[in-house]
């Protein structure tokens, strides 16, 4: 089963560049730009990638994230995801960045775009990963320096393919950001939101017909609303679900009671995502062989999991029939039958 989830093609919608940063990388990043951290070795740091809750973890994260300085910083830290991509046949990335922890710091929004997506543009030329690139917004620190972070991004939407929303779920509701929503819908962005991972279902029904989001980032929650359930099997909007990463953090007390295969079962558009790798102590290969081992998902599973990460991907309508052909082929070489 280790090697039908490595040669699985597979996409990834759910990433935020930011928890890619791996120890080993955060060190090594501190010591170019003269940073002193409470660690000096990657195995000690490591050990501090311990979380009870959302704000625990995302305490550390936005320390991580102050290592992040030159364009070369987030230059490496894409292509170290990207080389793991490449290494579990991850063929196409969403990924998502957070501009307002850097320029917060005094970092200028091009220095971030800029590494970021060279990156991005070397991964699709020399790996062959093709990659759309959003950008997040840190819901805890309201709806107006969204706003202002929008327009100061305004030269470079071109290169940008859409919006999100993310940081602190529980006390940011939705409702709270629709002016930023319908100005990012108005400049033809993509849009997307963090809903229903620590927060309510409601928060789910907030964001699709307040924000009219293009798909939910987590949505576990929509579990609770016989309704919402409902509307998501008809409509086939999208949830990209992070299971180690609800685990950590608690959203779910095991993997055993996870619940990503019965939403698969129920008929919605359930995708498998990394979220924050370097935290939560797997990439797209650990998350699925998580599945496998505590919930007994079968190879068929897999790749329909698979092929709805392709339904639900930004990808124009020829690059999902490729990607589609791909996996089924690849299902068919498995003896695996998605009739």
């Amino acid at each position: 089963m280790d090697d039908f989830i490595t040669g699985l093609p597979k996409l990834e919608l759910h990433l935020h560049l930011e928890g890619t940063l791996e120890p080993a990388l955060m060190l090594r990043l501190a010591a170019r730009n003269g940073l002193t951290l409470p660690w000096t070795e990657a195995a000690t740091l490591k050990a501090a990638y311990q979380f009870d809750s959302l704000q625990s973890f995302l305490d550390l994260y936005y320390q991580g994230c102050d290592v992040l300085r030159q364009e070369q910083d987030f230059f490496d830290l894409t292509w170290a995801y990207l080389q793991r991509c490449a290494s579990e046949q991850v063929v196409h990335v969403e990924v998502f960045f957070d501009p307002q922890a850097h320029t917060s710091r005094g970092v200028p929004f091009e220095t971030v775009l800029a590494g970021i997506e060279a990156a991005l543009l070397r991964g699709e030329g020399e790996l062959g990963i093709s990659y759309r690139l959003i950008m997040s917004f840190l819901r805890h620190l309201g709806e107006e320096a969204a706003l202002t972070a929008l327009a100061e991004a305004d030269p470079w939407l071109d290169r940008i393919h859409g919006i999100g929303l993310d940081s602190s779920e529980l006390g940011y509701p939705p409702e709270q950001f629709t002016r930023l929503f319908a100005r990012a819908k108005a400049l033809g962005l993509g849009l997307v939101a963090h809903a229903g991972e620590e927060g309510p279902a409601d928060y789910i029904w907030q964001a699709i017909r307040q924000l009219g989001v293009r798909r939910i980032d987590h949505g576990v929650r929509c579990a609770d609303d016989s309704d919402l359930l409902r509307f998501l099997a008809d409509t086939r909007l999208p949830l990209t679900v992070c299971p180690l990463s609800n685990v950590r953090l608690g959203v779910f007390p095991s993997m055993a009671n996870h619940n990503v295969l019965t939403l698969l079962e129920q008929g919605l558009c359930v995708t498998i995502n990394s979220d924050d790798p370097a935290y939560f102590g797997g990439y797209m290969d650990a998350n699925m062989r998580a599945l496998v081992e505590a919930l007994g998902a079968s190879r068929e599973q897999l790749c329909r999991l698979s092929l709805n990460a392709v339904e639900a991907s930004w990808l124009n309508l020829a690059a999902k029939a490729r990607l589609t052909r791909s996996i089924l082929g690849y299902a068919a070489c498995q003896g695996v039958s998605l009739s």
